[in-house]
């Protein structure tokens, strides 16, 4: 039976890839641990990105234009999308 992946809210993710790279940086871990680790902070990271995307797409912001008030999807800056 297969790992069911659950859903961890992004903060929580975040300290837990925290976790990990300190960890990992430590370089006092054995090397199937520090395999594990590593994938486990792939995931993390992986998952961390998706909420940032899915957050992305749902900002939009406010400009007005020619007198109306026009919703514009956000943007970050340098992102040429």
């Amino acid at each position: 039976m297969g790992k069911k992946k659950t859903e961890v809210p992004f903060e929580e993710a975040m300290k837990q890839l925290e976790e990990v790279v300190q960890q990992l940086e430590a370089g006092d871990v054995p090397l199937e641990k520090a395999i594990a680790l590593f994938q486990e902070g792939m995931e993390l990271s992986k998952q961390c990105s998706e909420k940032l995307t899915d957050v992305e797409q749902k900002i939009e912001m406010l400009l007005e234009q020619e007198g109306e008030r026009v919703a514009v999807p956000f943007q970050l800056e340098g992102d040429d999308e």
